[in-house]
């Protein structure tokens, strides 16, 4: 009985950990969907990212649904509780991700074609390639319980944030000599936050691998080295 227990309790976070990384994927495909669009200036594929981005809150749910079974029916303890915790405040985390992909997404049809030459834009996507193999490692830790692999998704949160001040101090020296282009550099800005946000919820995410992984929390990340940021 009690094997029969184990396994049945070892195949449910199997499958927590399934839906989770899915929807990761789906997190990071919109990512790489929406940045796609603003280089293309793609409105069809803008409107599929934030078409897509409902199948991403669907898997939320069901994760939610199957935590909260895990944790009435099998009561686990110790490293299985901080996993099935882990799980529930991680998939909340990636669907705010998807949901900053979607705001990405949104803003492409107000940015004019001839902008893709603008200096600024051109930074972007090296920025959301950052931003997106963060969230990439960050949910390969939490699938292989990997300490490690957290720490160097956090570390890499600078490198966001240091795109992100390089493209702030680009779009503001840009919109002050070119005072028609302050609409459009307004929706990159909002754009570059966005980005900077999925880096900064990567982070999250690590951060609760780690503590689920070894029982231990990191210390606080010091602001003052870091954007200001509102959720």
């Amino acid at each position: 009985m009690a094997e029969h227990t184990i396994k049945a309790f070892d195949d449910e976070m199997d499958r927590l950990r399934g839906l989770i990384a899915e929807m990761g994927g789906r997190a990071e495909a919109a990512i790489e969907s929406a940045m796609l669009a603003l280089q293309r200036h793609d409105r069809n594929l803008a409107a599929q990212v934030v078409a897509d981005d409902r199948k991403i809150d669907a898997i939320e749910a069901e994760v939610e649904k199957l935590a909260i079974e895990i944790i009435a029916l099998r009561a686990p303890m110790a490293n299985d509780l901080r996993d099935v915790i882990a799980a529930l405040k991680i998939v909340s985390v990636v669907e705010r991700i998807g949901d900053y992909a979607k705001n990405i997404a949104k803003r492409v049809p107000s940015i004019a074609t001839n902008s893709r030459t603008m200096e600024p834009i051109s930074l972007l996507p090296s920025m959301g390639q950052v931003a997106s193999e963060m969230v990439h490692d960050a949910l390969n830790a939490f699938s292989a319980r990997d300490a490690e692999l957290a720490l160097a998704v956090i570390d890499r949160d600078t490198v966001v944030d240091d795109f992100y001040n390089s493209v702030f101090r680009t779009l503001v020296t840009f919109m002050v000599e070119n005072p028609k282009t302050i609409s459009e550099c307004a929706h990159l800005l909002f754009i570059a936050k966005n980005i900077e946000r999925i880096g900064d919820h990567a982070t999250n995410v690590a951060e609760m691998v780690y503590y689920a992984a070894t029982g231990q929390t990191l210390p606080d990340r010091d602001p003052s080295t870091t954007p200001a940021t509102e959720d």
